[in-house]
């Protein structure tokens, strides 16, 4: 009996080893898995369907406050495309996804190739304005200097061009229609690109960057991009900030890569070092300015 006794406790020795062996087992398979979901999730939501939706504060930072009638709170409400589609160009073929963006912002562009870099940058300023009724703030320099504001534009008055020449004449009905609007950004569009609006804008210090600054490098071509939306760090004071972008040819904006980290893209850190590196295009800090 005796005998028959330890024999038992042996048996259920072995077993209380067995399983308790195999739980630190499955449990050391089973952490790496939930943290790395866990990491991903905290910076990109799949399922969300704009700026602020897709895109989440990394641990321990969260958004600036603003205003919701303002130009920060229309970037951040920015609607995106479906996670993982790609970039449509003006002649209906994509740009493919080669370490360059995180989504597609979801705007149209029209069938012309002209919806470019600058392009973009003016028609999110013009588009938030429009919006918003505020006409008398739409308007944007041509290459020859020459200014062009949309509130003329609505009342049926249309520039002539003739070489480097151009002035204004009445020549349509009074419309303010969204195909009215369109029509005047498209002639922006054609007349107008990073040289002109590089000297339209007023340079800002990188580290007072805000929503809604763009890094500019006025040429032929030049490139230009917009600061979408920023975070910060309430603990320490660091800031990050993301980065949109239209290209040549006429392409849908898209939500920029980080490429020195993927652990926090498509969020940058918000620090003086000696350039800004973006997936197709490196900026030097002279180059933030503001509408």
């Amino acid at each position: 009996m005796f005998r028959n006794s330890v024999i038992v406790a042996i048996v259920m020795c072995i077993v209380s080893c067995a399983l308790s062996s195999g739980d630190k087992v499955s449990a050391q398979i089973d952490e790496p898995r939930v943290e790395v979901e866990q990491v991903s999730f905290e910076v990109i939501n799949p399922k969300g369907h704009t700026i602020r939706e897709r895109f989440l504060p990394p641990h321990g930072f969260e958004r600036l406050e603003v205003d919701s009638q303002s130009y920060s709170f229309y970037l951040r409400a920015l609607p995106l495309k479906e996670h993982g589609e790609l970039v449509q160009l003006f002649d209906g073929s994509e740009k493919q996804n080669n370490g360059v963006y995180e989504a597609v912002i979801d705007l149209p562009i029209g069938k012309r190739d002209l919806h470019q870099c600058a392009d973009a940058v003016m028609r999110l300023r013009a588009e938030y304005l429009y919006s918003t009724h505020k006409y008398e703030q739409i308007h944007f320099n041509l290459t020859n200097g020459f200014e062009v504001g949309y509130a003329k534009w609505k009342q049926g008055w249309r520039v002539k061009v003739i070489g480097n020449q151009t002035n204004w004449v009445k020549s349509a009905s009074p419309s303010n229609t969204k195909e009215t609007f369109w029509k005047y950004l498209e002639f922006i569009f054609t007349y107008a690109g990073t040289h002109s609006l590089s000297k339209e804008l007023e340079p800002v210090k990188l580290l007072d960057m805000q929503i809604g600054d763009v890094f500019i490098q006025g040429g032929f071509p030049g490139h230009a991009i917009c600061i979408i939306d920023m975070i910060v760090n309430l603990k320490t004071g660091e800031k990050m900030y993301m980065l949109a972008q239209s290209y040549m040819p006429a392409q849908e904006l898209q939500v920029l890569k980080n490429p020195d980290s993927s652990e926090y893209s498509p969020w940058y850190k918000l620090v003086a070092s000696d350039h800004v590196i973006t997936p197709e295009w490196t900026f030097e800090l002279t180059d933030l300015k503001t509408f």
